[in-house]
């Protein structure tokens, strides 16, 4: 300090060319320069502590826990009933109304009757005189047995006699099978339903004659039961096959899983279902595996190709990690937690993440009982920070007494 303040302004800085205005600025500035470097700190000298993270832990346990699947799911018609003519004939007339719900046996459809009815009586006048010859043939027959017998008529007679009365028993079961026939297609003229559903609409006018060709009527829908559908990856499934190997996933009893609905406004559906098919084979187009749960229901609350998620209850993962799901973080390289690591420093560590469960989230991999999840304060963490533990909390969300893992341990402890 001595020096400077001999500090004179040197004649090179105030040469030639260079006003006094110029030398009187530059001076302050050199003064400054020289107080700065006084005062400088030696190196060694003393540092300024560093500030702990405030920072929330929760100690891994594990536990069972109950597995949820779920699904975007398709509702399907358990039966879809096409109604259709059975005889060719003029339709007289729609009875049921168009997206109502008809019972079993209720009448659909009337054709016109009279061809039918006038076929009937012609069937039946058939039979009558079918069975007449029949009765003179069996006659017949009856006289000339004990006559041939006798010698008094030929064989030849005795054989057209039975040969007269064999044919007449035919004819009489033929014209009986017509009659039968004109039966079934007078009553085929009321078209009912043949199971209790909704219906659709009437695809022909009254008045339309109905042949081969344009038989569609209508169609009824079975509501209860319905069958929701929804598709497993084949990578899920393999998975899944791979983690009851392990004995990390264990079925329920037979595989008897309970099914829940929740519809597209978030409520839940009020009746459970239970899966009852599932597709032998793969879908090579899309790689799935096709299952399918059945439900009661019977307030028709639930409609073919509607959209619907469907949940599985009934699995259970054996001694299970648990995090908070805001522990868990992302970065380019996967999911990683931060952790309280050794001398209460901060350290990341990689995770494999399973499902959810409520508002946790199931760690595979990565995580073991003891460690101590960072779950609040991480956005001030770096690597080997220092950590201030500011109420610590289970995994059940129970909070504990604050720890400060700085201080000195009290003595008598």
């Amino acid at each position: 300090m001595e020096n400077a303040s001999r500090f004179e302004v040197s004649p090179v800085f105030c040469r030639k060319g260079r006003t006094p205005l110029f030398c009187s600025a530059l001076l302050p500035l050199l003064v400054l320069s020289m107080l700065w470097g006084c005062n400088k700190p030696e190196p060694g000298g003393a540092q300024t502590a560093e500030q702990p993270v405030n920072v929330v832990v929760t100690t891994v346990k594990t536990q069972d826990v109950p597995i949820v699947f779920e699904f975007i799911a398709q509702v399907e018609s358990s039966r879809e009933v096409n109604i259709q003519a059975r005889v060719s004939g003029f339709l007289e007339k729609r009875v049921y109304t168009e997206g109502a719900v008809v019972q079993e046996g209720e009448t659909l459809f009337l054709m016109d009757q009279k061809p039918f009815k006038a076929q009937l009586v012609q069937a039946e006048a058939a039979l009558a005189r079918q069975q007449a010859a029949y009765e003179v043939a069996r006659r017949n027959l009856a006289r000339v047995k004990p006559l041939a017998a006798a010698d008094a008529l030929s064989q030849k007679d005795l054989d057209d006699a039975t040969g007269q009365y064999q044919s007449t028993a035919a004819a009489v079961e033929q014209a009986k099978a017509t009659v039968e026939q004109a039966r079934l297609d007078l009553s085929y003229t009321v078209i009912t339903s043949p199971v209790t559903g909704i219906t659709g609409s009437a695809d022909q006018a009254e008045g339309t004659y109905l042949s081969f060709n344009n038989s569609q009527l209508t169609t009824v829908t079975v509501l209860s039961p319905i069958y929701v559908n929804f598709s497993v990856s084949e990578n899920d499934w393999l998975r899944s096959r791979d983690q009851i190997a392990k004995g990390r996933l264990i079925q329920p009893e037979g595989e008897a899983y309970t099914a829940e609905i929740i519809l597209a406004d978030g409520s839940l559906y009020p009746h459970t279902g239970r899966l009852t098919f599932a597709d032998p084979s793969f879908n090579p187009e899309t790689g799935t595996f096709l299952i399918r749960a059945t439900f009661d229901n019977p307030d028709g609350q639930l409609h073919p190709n509607q959209y619907v998620r469907i949940r599985l209850k009934g699995a259970i993962r054996p001694n299970a990690v648990l995090v908070p799901q805001r522990a868990v973080q992302q970065s380019s390289k996967g999911h990683f937690v931060w952790i309280q690591g050794k001398d209460d420093r901060a350290e990341t560590r990689p995770v494999l993440v399973g499902e959810w469960h409520g508002d946790q989230w199931v760690i595979s991999e990565g995580l073991h009982p003891g460690d101590r999840v960072i779950v609040d304060g991480m956005l001030a963490l770096r690597p080997g920070a220092l950590l201030k533990v500011n109420h610590p909390i289970d995994q059940e969300g129970t909070e504990k007494p604050a720890v400060d893992h700085n201080d000195p341990p009290e003595s008598g402890r």
